[in-house]
């Protein structure tokens, strides 16, 4: 719950923390680390010093359901010369660390992130006569932080967000985001680390769809020529009711699909519904083989291949000259190495995993016949997963949300990889890699045609998932998940088969991932 109201109380002082002190004159109001965003902020906005305020009541770190504590809302002139219309800027704090005193997030040093290292700001265009800002905004970054406090997975620029419902709860196109560097704000150093800014962009489901097809920084610098649509500063409109492909029909082909067919797409895995089956082993073989569910307890995938799993969700988020699946190694510790910094579940939960990984779960298995168990929302994805990533030399990965196993797809290109073309099904522990040859996959397009059309309206990426309007509660699974995709409509189950290649794909209704056994 959540009250309005000026920020020039912003409630209980906190005792100091480490790191340089803050000016004698804040230090008693002010924690050193939301002063120090507190003074970026002042730095743009100096004649608003006490800006309205979304504050929770009960704050996340008393037992509070709101992560973050503020959300700053200022008045923006713009710039009508440069195309840059008067808008709303609202910015959080509590992403980052606001106190240094492991309240909420643990202190690391001065010279990593701050708490996850990053707030979010929005940009809403101002309406006509509008005298106070909205306070939907503040709500949405609330349900954005909940999925980042409870996953423990952070947002990067280019990231794109599925949300599935109009951002304002109105009868808005813009009903999905997309994540870039604030256009003014600039990274902070507070005592705690450093703090970056990233900007909420909303976005239509078309455009949604150009991202997730190709990457999110294309679509971004798309949005960023076309003034209606964001303009320079990705300024939101709520009420933008073309796409930027219906207001400039020649983006799609000029620049979307070229860049498509040149790139190949930048997602490389989400959360679904998804299951395999060996169907090599007897049914009733279940002492080693992948059945989700053992009796009724789900099977549980190894500290280590959730990492690798996690490494292998992240580098599609990056433009990869090399696509690496990181080796497998038991004795390898703190994370693997890679562009972005570790999540807090990196650090904390790969140095003790490896001692309580049980022998069959670290055994790679090769596999002789496997079938692939999709709901319609991820097998609409398989097209996407074999035309813009494994013909691009890619690996695509389906992470269950229903329980604790993966498929990840692997091309011949990537290295690291425990499929092989002579062993191209493989399984270590419940998770299950496929490698697949360019010959093999376009004869699987070919096939799955009927998977996808024009209209089908993919709306799955890096997401979070849209929560309840009341609670606005993140969802608990590991990362993604696949939710109200729009994917086209035929009778179920549907069943593929490829019998030289001895794979299976069956598309199921979803009832048959929410049961316990199936």
């Amino acid at each position: 719950m959540a009250e309005l109201r000026p920020s020039g109380a912003p409630g209980p002082a906190a005792p100091p923390a480490p790191g340089p002190s803050a000016p004698p004159a804040f230090a008693s109001l002010f924690p050193p680390g939301l002063h120090a965003i507190y003074g970026e902020c002042r730095r743009l906005y100096p004649d608003q010093p006490n800006p309205l305020q979304v504050t929770a009541i009960v704050k996340y770190w008393l037992g509070g359901p709101d992560p973050l504590d503020y959300v700053s809302m200022y008045r923006n002139v713009g710039s009508p010369s440069a195309n840059i219309p008067e808008h709303w800027h609202y910015i959080s704090f509590g992403l980052s660390d606001l106190y240094g005193d492991s309240r909420v997030h643990e202190f690391t040093g001065t010279d990593g992130p701050s708490g996850f290292g990053f707030e979010l700001t929005f940009r809403l265009k101002r309406e006509t006569g509008e005298s106070a800002p909205p306070t939907w905004p503040a709500e949405l970054m609330q349900g954005l932080a909940r999925y980042v406090f409870q996953s423990e997975n952070t947002f990067c620029s280019g990231d794109h967000v599925s949300w599935h419902s109009p951002l304002d709860n109105s009868e808005s196109r813009i009903q999905h985001m997309l994540l870039t560097e604030d256009p003014q704000m600039q990274p902070v150093q507070t005592p705690f680390g450093v703090v970056t800014f990233l900007q909420i962009v909303g976005v239509c489901t078309e455009e949604l769809h150009a991202a997730q097809q190709w990457n999110g920084q294309g679509i971004l610098e798309l949005l960023r020529t076309v003034p209606v649509a964001g303009g320079p500063w990705l300024i939101t409109d709520m009420r933008r009711g073309e796409t930027i492909f219906e207001i400039d029909p020649h983006l799609q082909q000029e620049r979307v699909d070229k860049g498509i067919e040149t790139d190949g797409s930048n997602l490389s895995g989400v959360s679904a519904k998804c299951a395999w089956d060996d169907l090599s082993r007897p049914p009733e073989d279940d002492e080693d083989s992948r059945s989700i569910c053992i009796g009724t307890q789900p099977r549980r995938l190894s500290g280590k291949d959730t990492e690798q799993i996690r490494e292998t969700l992240r580098r599609g988020l990056e433009i990869n000259n090399k696509p690496v699946l990181p080796p497998i190694n038991p004795q390898r510790q703190n994370g693997f190495t890679h562009d972005r910094a570790p999540s807090r579940k990196d650090s904390l939960e790969s140095d003790s995993s490896t001692a309580i990984i049980p022998h069959e779960l670290i055994r790679t298995r090769q596999l002789e016949s496997v079938h692939l168990k999709f709901n319609q929302e991820s097998g609409a994805l398989i097209p996407l997963c074999l035309r813009g990533r494994l013909l691009h030399g890619r690996h695509f990965t389906y992470k269950s949300i229903t329980g604790d196993m993966a498929i990840t797809f692997v091309s011949t290109g990537v290295e690291g990889a425990f499929a092989t073309e002579e062993h191209p099904y493989a399984a270590h522990g419940p998770w299950l890699q496929i490698l697949l040859t360019e010959e093999f996959v376009e004869k699987m397009l070919e096939d799955l045609e009927d998977l996808t059309s024009p209209e089908e309206g993919l709306t799955s990426s890096w997401k979070v998932p849209s929560p309840p309007p009341a609670s606005y509660e993140a969802a608990p699974q590991w990362d993604l998940s696949l939710v109200g995709l729009n994917a086209p409509q035929f009778k179920l189950p549907k069943e593929y088969s490829w019998p030289e290649k001895k794979l299976k794909v069956s598309i199921l209704p979803d009832v048959v991932f929410d049961s316990p056994l199936h």
